[in-house]
């Protein structure tokens, strides 16, 4: 049996992988397949979220949203578009930050294991099928029917730990 290891989605040298049109023609895909509708606003918010590379509070979003010309949007608005993003697995929240970043891999339904860097910021994605079937295994044992499963771990990242000596 081989050692499992756990894939990064996410990484600040990965980010700009796909190319924009690319990630937005998927979101618009999902939605359509789902019967939901990306509208202008949706898709400016999921679109400010991609380029912040980092997990992002609603009130940067609206004052993002702000500089884009949009008439002023404000944060019901923005949650409203934020919850319809979180329900179409195309965002996930990080609960412990209350901020949102977008999923890597929106196509799919799995579980969002969050590494988080306490000092920059900084966060990373994994998907790990161990985690997704302990998590099953456990949820059925207890005849739990699970609606969102997200896991974040905080910590210093590698470069932070570099620059700081430690």
């Amino acid at each position: 049996m081989t050692a499992h290891t756990p894939q990064p989605c996410i990484d600040p040298e990965c980010r700009g992988q796909h190319d924009p049109d690319e990630r937005l023609a998927l979101a618009v895909s999902i939605c359509e397949a789902r019967g939901a509708r990306l509208t202008k606003s949706r898709r400016l918010i999921l679109e400010l979220l991609w380029k912040s590379g980092r997990p992002t509070g609603a009130y940067e979003l609206v004052k993002s949203l702000q500089h884009t010309g949009i008439e002023s949007v404000g944060p019901p608005t923005v949650y409203r578009a934020l919850e319809f993003l979180m329900k179409q697995g195309l965002v996930s929240k990080i609960e412990s930050r209350n901020a949102y970043i977008p999923c890597t891999h929106p196509e799919r339904n799995h579980i969002c294991l969050f590494f988080l860097c306490g000092s920059c910021g900084n966060s990373v994605e994994f998907e790990d099928q161990r985690l997704e079937r302990l998590i099953a295994e456990n949820a059925a044992q207890l005849k739990f029917k699970a609606a969102r499963r997200v896991v974040e771990v905080e910590g210093i990242c590698e470069r932070c730990l570099t620059a700081s000596g430690a």
